[in-house]
């Protein structure tokens, strides 16, 4: 007489599970971490520290080697007075203006231009990344030789296009070096905004604009009406990154112009390098970098807020 065969289910039920092995303990998470966390805190959280005391002691490496005393919040009200500071802070706040103000613009037209979805406007929108992709010390070289008044391409060409402009010292000039400063990152800059904006576009309803044109709006009504306002939250988040990018702005200033003519084009970082490695004034710099990273840290939680909001 055969056995009865035991049936799938009863085979499963019966068969112990194994479980998984659990390490009660956090040592292998630390031992896994903890190469991480060593580099951090030689790299990062080290010399933030170590430049946060600098900042509140008198420190002239050209008097002393090692740091002197500590002068309590002196390095930070003098920067109050100071016009150095004073300046670059004016002349950071200027040339953020012009860089996200032009980017915008010429990011928002761009993205006006190419947002049909023709295999020429495909093939031009393959091409807007490589600006943004070229390191800002080459943007700084190729612009100040370009611009040259003897030789320089740019030159040459505006001065063939109005001729009174002709030989004009770009680089020379106060307000000029500003505007040809900013105009170098707006290069990069203005085409990967236009990428974005064209994704933007690309998103804002078909039937919205179609019900507007069968009411008879003009395309500027619709522009202005429809897709300006759809695009606000995307221009509020792209200004605030630019706001941070201009406010960081110092490869194209060391290479192009040194901060001159003058102080005309010392923006805070270059004018915190000044003051550190030019002057050597360690203790001045140090808070000079801490109220920088103060107003940075302001601007990117604006940022950060919008994002985390989803707005």
């Amino acid at each position: 007489m055969a056995l009865p065969q035991p049936s799938v289910s009863s085979v499963l039920v019966a068969r112990p599970v194994k479980k998984p092995r659990q390490y009660r303990s956090g040592s292998l998470r630390w031992m896994l971490l903890g190469p991480g966390l060593i580099v951090i805190a030689l790299t990062v959280i080290y010399p933030l520290a170590a430049s946060f005391i600098t900042s509140f002691r008198d420190w002239r490496l050209i008097d002393s080697p090692t740091p002197g005393p500590f002068v309590g919040a002196a390095n930070y009200t003098r920067a109050l007075t100071d016009a150095g500071f004073l300046n670059s802070l004016g002349v950071s706040a200027i040339y953020m203006v012009i860089s996200v103000c032009l980017t915008l613009l010429l990011g928002l037209g761009i993205a006006l231009l190419l947002q049909k979805p023709t295999p020429l406007n495909v093939f031009a929108r393959t091409l807007l990344i490589f600006p943004f992709a070229v390191a800002p010390v080459l943007k700084g070289f190729s612009w100040r030789f370009m611009l040259n008044n003897e030789y320089g391409v740019y030159a040459k060409l505006i001065g063939a296009i109005i001729p009174p402009l002709n030989d004009y010292v770009w680089l020379g000039h106060q307000l000029s070096a500003l505007f040809v400063i900013a105009f170098s990152e707006i290069w990069g800059w203005a085409p990967l905004f236009a990428l974005m904006f064209i994704g933007a576009i690309g998103s804002i309803p078909a039937e919205a604009t179609e019900a507007a044109k069968v009411d008879g709006a003009t395309s500027i009504q619709i522009f202005f009406k429809i897709t300006l306002p759809l695009l606000a939250p995307v221009i509020y988040i792209v200004a605030l990154l630019k706001i941070i990018s201009a406010f960081k702005m110092f490869d194209q200033i060391a290479i192009m112009t040194g901060g001159g003519p003058g102080d005309s084009t010392q923006t805070l970082y270059y004018y915190v390098y000044q003051v550190a490695f030019r002057n050597l004034d360690m203790g001045y710099a140090s808070a000079l970098s801490y109220i920088l990273v103060a107003i940075m840290a302001v601007i990117s939680t604006f940022y950060v807020r919008t994002l985390l909001k989803g707005d």
